[in-house]
Parts: C-alpha cells; structure tokens; sequence
C-alpha cells in the first residue's frame, strides 16, 4: 500500500469513514454508508460527540454540500459545475466516498468517449462464439452502479460528444438501461445516481441539451470568497502532497503560499488587493488547483536541486508557466504585472529577481 502513487478518497480516509459510521446516528438511505448529515460533516470536517477530528476535504460553503447530498438522496441527478480548478472532481471523488464507500467506479470524458462507454460494450470473442448473452456483456461503470444501488461518476461531462451525453437521458429518467440485443433491460437498484462535473471554459466543449439538463441539480462551485481561505486550501493540499511524494524537504512557508495566492487572484480579478491598480487579466484560468501544482513543482525543485527549503526561485518557473499559455498576449501580461507591481512591492524582490531571469 506505502507504493500506491495516490490513493482513493475511502482508502485514504478509512479511519475517518469508519469511526463517522460508528457515531452516526441518523436515517440512511438505502444503500448509503452514512447518513446525509454525516457526509456533509466528512466533506465539511468538523468535531464528533466522543472528540474525533474530521479534516474538511472541502473549505467553502456549507449549503453547497448540503444541496448536493440532499440531491443525491432524490432521484435527481447532480451536476457540479464551475471554472477549471474548483474542486468539482474532488468533491465528486469524495461524495461517493462518503455516500457509497466507493468512489472508482467513474468514466473520464473526452471527445472518444463512445455510448459504449456509458450503456455497456461487448465481448467480441464470445459474442462471435454464442452470440449475444449475458456473458459476453462488458459492464461499464453506470451499469455495476446501477446493479449494486452505488454512485457512478462522469467526469468533465461537455467534453463528451453531444450524441453520446443523451445516452443518459433514458437511464436517469427510467432508472434503467434497455440492452434490446438481449430483449432486456437493467433496473437501478435504490442508492444509484450520477455525479456528474462540467465547465464550460475549456475549447472543445459540447453544450448539455436541454432535455439533459433537465435531469440534473445543477451546484455551481465558486472560487474561493477570500484569501485566507484560499490559502487554506492550498495549504493542505500541498502538505497531502508532500507527504505522499515523501519529498525530502521542508514544508513550505505560509508567506510563499500568500505570495502565489495574491499574484494568481490579482491577476484572475484583474486589479490589486488594495484595488489601487488595474491589470490586465491572462487566457489562463489561474485557480486555486493551478497555485496548489505551482507549490508543488517548487517543492520538488527545492529538494532535489536545492537546499530542501522552498524559495521564490524554486517558484518562478511554475508560476510563469501557470500564467503565461500564449506566448504572445499572456507574455506581455505577465511582464506588464511584474514591473509595475511585483517589482514594486520590497518584500517581493526576491520573486521580481527570479522571474525576471526567466522572462
């Protein structure tokens, strides 16, 4: 297990699955490891009666949690939608994690993704040997959730072709999936429902239909409200990351993570903290899971190629490759920010000296 490059949300918080479960005390829904309230409280984190911590997996809005687990206890399907990097895949993971005790059974959208993807596939070797049957079907994930009353996850729904999204139509409206080849059909077991993420920032993205849309609760997830929290955020993912990476170097200082944070929501928001400066604004989305991967890179420069403490040089490439995507127009963002702010803040010189030898 100590090999395992990243683990599933419920293997990673077994311990706190498992303890949520002992003290819950509230209705189940049939087929739900815990109750709607202890699941909002393994997202939200929170103190148990006997004392138990629980981390919070999402820092943010309370209600937001509690709309979403309240709509998967409906017959309504649940769509987490918002910018790149708001956690939507996280917060989908951890979901099924706490609602069905397992969160592997998810089918990644792209533009290949075909309806045997979603409905079922088939076994050609046997299908050409008996013909069809039911033991050369190839159960997809939506059909093992459907049998066993689980959560199915679809991620970055729009990037998946507009034909193949209204596949689903049947299957949440119905609650079954029809295989006419076998004259039958598969019937959802209660528990089942869909967890499905989607933006719509990305090039390539192909608009729900509204008959779709129609079959979900839409939960937009925000950026981070404030600063503090966002650091926050960033904080604890970084620190999960380097104790998995087991990175032979220091955790990172608060004042460096308030740094990559100030420089990605002045840039997103398109004027300074103190609202004195106007800026210019870059093609790329620079969210919080961008500012989480810039500290990340650092890290890992400053223990490999460093002295294992992390410095705005080890930063400066990760921050310039998180901002700058046209070489062109973000280009000459960035340097437009880097002289008439960064080089003007004098706690900051270190971060203008490092940058700008890589401009």
């Amino acid at each position: 297990m100590s090999d395992i490059l990243r683990y599933h949300a419920e293997q990673l918080f077994a311990h706190e699955l498992e303890e949520l479960k002992k003290q819950d005390q509230e209705k189940r829904p049939h087929n739900w490891l815990l109750s709607p309230q202890s699941v909002v409280t393994y997202l939200i984190g929170g103190k148990l009666k006997n004392g138990f911590e629980v981390t919070p997996k999402y820092i943010g809005s309370r209600r937001l949690m509690e709309i979403s687990v309240a709509t998967l206890a409906t017959d309504r399907a649940l769509l987490l939608y918002g910018l790149p990097g708001t956690a939507k895949s996280w917060v989908s993971e951890h979901l099924a994690a706490g609602i069905s005790g397992d969160s592997t059974m998810i089918i990644q959208g792209t533009a290949g993704t075909s309806e045997e993807s979603i409905r079922y596939g088939w076994n050609y070797a046997r299908l050409l040997a008996e013909g069809p049957s039911k033991n050369a079907l190839v159960e997809t994930p939506v059909m093992r959730a459907m049998q066993d009353g689980k959560l199915v996850r679809i991620e970055e729904l729009t990037r998946i072709g507009a034909d193949v999204q209204d596949t689903l139509i049947t299957i949440l409206s119905e609650k079954t999936l029809p295989i006419p080849e076998l004259n039958s059909e598969i019937q959802a077991t209660k528990g089942f429902n869909v967890i499905a993420t989607a933006n719509n920032r990305d090039k390539g993205v192909n608009e729900l239909s509204s008959a779709l849309k129609r079959r979900f609760n839409t939960v937009i997830l925000p950026m981070p409200d404030s600063m503090e929290e966002e650091i926050d955020i960033v904080r604890r993912r970084v620190e999960s990351f380097e104790k998995i990476m087991d990175l032979p170097a220091e955790k990172p200082a608060l004042e460096e993570i308030r740094r990559i944070v100030t420089i990605f929501r002045e840039l997103r928001n398109g004027v300074t903290l103190d609202g004195k400066t106007k800026l210019k604004s870059p093609g790329a989305t620079l969210s919080t899971a961008e500012a989480i991967s810039v500290v990340n890179s650092g890290l890992a420069l400053a223990a490999y190629f460093g002295d294992g403490t992390l410095k705005a040089a080890d930063l400066a490439a990760g921050i310039i490759g998180a901002v700058v995507k046209d070489p062109v127009q973000d280009k000459l963002v960035w340097q437009e920010y880097l002289e008439t702010v960064v080089k003007t803040r004098d706690e900051w010189k270190d971060v203008y000296r490092a940058c700008r030898d890589l401009v």
